[in-house]
């Protein structure tokens, strides 16, 4: 009985054991996210797994899980114009990792790839772009910037095999000195603008009572004459 009940044990335990490797042999993988193995014995694995069920084997693979939908994020920097102003810029950027490419960003950068590459590359491509716009320039034609900072900055990520969807300049500040500077200047021009307009009333206010005195002279020589010629006339 006993030796009966200890092979009974035993088979439990093995069933069991299979079911727990059985249950552990499959990971999910959720939508818009992608998978590669990682290997204890070969390191990591080319092949990247779709969303579903997906096989691995205990103990030897660990699943290395990435999302590859769009992800936004707010990058700022301080940079300097070709006027050595300082230039406080804010981007928007949409980006994702290429899926075919995750064995790759994973042994060069990790899961937290995003931390590590876009702020260095978002700084570095700012400053190559500000740098050939004085500060007014910068506001008048904010929309090429933009758009050179976006080619310039889609062309630099693609090095990282990071995919980005949309780059936009969200907020362009200037220093409080050169904020106060352009409001003062402001002031002056619109300061300027209204006494020239003073100048011009004065002016024309001037002719029009030249023009009265002339006609009144006018008319009294006139009157005069009427009166010589004719005795009567009054």
């Amino acid at each position: 009985m006993a030796a009966k009940a200890l092979i009974g044990s035993a088979g439990s335990a093995i069933v069991g054991a299979c079911a727990m490797i059985g249950y552990n042999s499959f990971y999910t993988v959720e939508g818009g996210h992608r998978s590669i193995l990682f290997s204890r014995f070969g390191g990591l694995k080319d092949t990247v797994y779709k969303e579903g069920l997906n096989f691995m084997v205990p103990w030897l693979h660990k699943p290395i899980i990435y999302d590859i939908r769009a992800t936004p994020r707010r990058i700022s920097s301080p940079t300097g114009s070709k006027d050595l102003q300082t230039v406080n810029i804010s981007l928007r950027v949409l980006s994702r990792p290429d899926p075919n490419e995750l064995t790759t960003i994973c042994r060069r950068l990790g899961t937290d790839f995003n931390d590590r590459v876009l702020p260095s590359i978002v700084n570095e491509v700012l400053k190559s772009v500000v740098a050939q716009f004085n500060a007014s320039q910068l506001i008048t034609q904010r929309q090429m910037v933009s758009n050179m900072v976006r080619e310039q900055l889609v062309e630099r990520a693609r090095d990282f095999n990071i995919i980005l969807e949309d780059v936009a300049i969200t907020d362009l500040t200037f220093s409080p000195q050169y904020t106060q500077a352009v409001e003062a200047k402001q002031v002056a021009q619109q300061e300027a603008q209204r006494a020239a307009i003073l100048v011009e009333r004065a002016v024309q206010e001037r002719r029009q009572k030249i023009v009265q005195a002339e006609g009144e002279t006018r008319a009294a020589l006139l009157l005069g004459e009427a009166i010589a010629n004719n005795a009567g006339y009054l």
